[in-house]
């Protein structure tokens, strides 16, 4: 019958999703093409621009130190985000079940947020003695505020008239929380954990450029310092490489999760087949 048959739009949909990829995937590969043939054809020192094939070779000359890096500042910022989710849900969860609470705490949260952690980053590594301990703080204040914003607005956003329904069943505090305020809070937090996993990563990055630190077990901003101290720009790119690649990582998988999670039920995640 006539309405069995796949329209125009069906029988497009994998050529469109195929185009969705292999789209940005061509304009990569053409920008660093047009970037390798400039550099070549107007013959530009290394040490001002380096070539993209010129960043290769020093990602695998010197894999070593600059994985050594990489795993530090990826295990900086994933403590750090992780610590941030367990606060903030745990401080979130606080401040939409007493009002009270949230207006004595809630101050306190919103200067961390407001003070820069460029600012205080020096007086938290004159007050933590362990160097890590003292960068993993500075990354969990950055990203710590959206988890608790977020969390505390998406728990309080709940239908009122679905509330007076629980109370009508005389449903428990925890039956309210987790068959009501959580679902409702997920879209919520999930949008505050994309914000959360950058935030993490930036903090980490620019609380060791604060700290200054150097050595083998130190991460990539320590790097991309030492590389600037000692003219070396090809290593330079090559760890600010590095640094892009995790946050592009930790972007691609907040968002995984998030259309795990929500993909299934909520309208922001909801892929309508035509």
């Amino acid at each position: 019958m006539a309405h069995d048959r796949p329209g125009p739009l069906q029988g497009d949909s994998h050529l469109e999703r195929s185009l969705r990829f292999a789209m940005p995937a061509a304009a990569l590969v053409a920008a660093l093409a047009a970037w390798e043939f400039l550099v070549w054809f107007n013959d530009v020192p290394h040490y001002l621009i380096p070539a993209p094939s010129r960043i290769a070779t020093t990602l695998v000359t010197d894999f070593a130190s600059l994985m050594r890096s990489l795993w530090f500042t990826v295990k900086l910022t994933l403590l750090s985000l992780g610590l941030a989710v367990i606060g903030g849900v745990a401080l979130g969860m606080l401040f939409a079940l007493s009002r009270t609470v949230e207006m004595s705490l809630f101050p306190f949260a919103v200067v961390l947020q407001v003070t820069p952690v460029i600012a205080i980053a020096p007086l938290i590594l004159i007050y933590v003695s362990d160097t890590f301990h003292a960068l993993l703080i500075c990354a969990w204040i950055v990203a710590f505020f959206p988890i608790l914003s977020n969390t505390a607005i998406g728990l309080r956003s709940a239908d009122h008239n679905l509330h007076d329904l629980f109370t009508l069943y005389r449903a428990t505090p925890w039956q309210r929380l987790r068959f009501l305020m959580i679902p409702s809070a997920l879209p919520y937090f999930m949008a505050a954990l994309k914000i959360a996993g950058g935030l993490a990563l930036i903090g980490a990055v620019v609380a060791e450029f604060v700290a200054g630190t150097a050595g083998q077990n130190t991460g990539l901003a320590s790097r991309i310092l030492e590389s600037s101290f000692r003219n070396e720009i090809p290593r330079m790119f090559a760890a600010l490489l590095l640094v892009s690649l995790v946050g592009i990582v930790i972007f691609l998988m907040t968002t995984l999760l998030s259309r795990a999670v929500l993909g299934h039920w909520h309208e922001s995640e909801v892929r309508r087949e035509r």
